[in-house]
């Protein structure tokens, strides 16, 4: 898309949107999406996207049992949570609970994603909803995996995006449950 212009981009992209709402068929809707996904890398294409509303058709397929569609939702909202206008639009949307809920998938890719967005997602006003016990008992977990991605990236929260002090919280509520940190049950890999 290096060759359009911002309407031929905005054409492009509501193509793709149009074609998604149209289509019966899940397999064209996972290639949209994961298009939708790749193209929300791109900055260029944050205002077109926002007009779209496609930050909310990724909320949506969060809720989806086509564990696809949540891989691609979670993964476009990773990328295009790093928009300010993006970020906020989630925040407002009580996006969060939907985020966190991506942490107990069994794919790695969607735990990832997950993971970066709620960092992306991180501001002075949604900080208690991202660091909540719940949330660091998981990346406490999550930080113990053998898979390296994950404990690295689930380490890296802790350091960076938790207290102390939270951490030690989650770590004394931890004792004795080893299936799920309160309320968020863990990929199978993990307990």
């Amino acid at each position: 898309m290096d060759r359009f212009c911002p309407s031929e981009r905005l054409e492009y992209l509501q193509g793709l949107v149009t074609e998604f709402q149209d289509t019966d068929s899940e397999e064209a809707k996972e290639q949209i999406l994961a298009n939708l996904a790749n193209f929300s890398y791109d900055p260029r294409n944050m205002g077109a996207l926002r007009m779209l509303q496609v930050t909310e058709l990724f909320l949506d397929m969060l809720t989806e049992e086509n564990e696809n569609f949540v891989e691609f939702g979670i993964g476009g909202l990773c990328n295009i949570s790093m928009d300010q206008e993006c970020r906020d639009q989630i925040l407002e949307s009580e996006g969060v609970p939907l985020v966190v809920g991506c942490l107990s998938s069994h794919r790695d890719e969607t735990v990832l994603s997950a993971i970066t967005t709620l960092m992306n997602l991180s501001t002075p006003a949604s900080h208690s909803k991202i660091t909540d016990s719940a949330v660091v008992q998981c990346m406490l977990r999550l930080s113990l995996t053998q898979n390296p991605r994950l404990s690295n990236l689930a380490t890296v929260f802790l350091q960076d995006y938790c207290s102390q002090e939270q951490v030690n919280r989650a770590r004394e509520l931890m004792e004795g449950h080893s299936q799920s940190a309160v309320g968020i049950p863990l990929p199978k890999d993990i307990v």
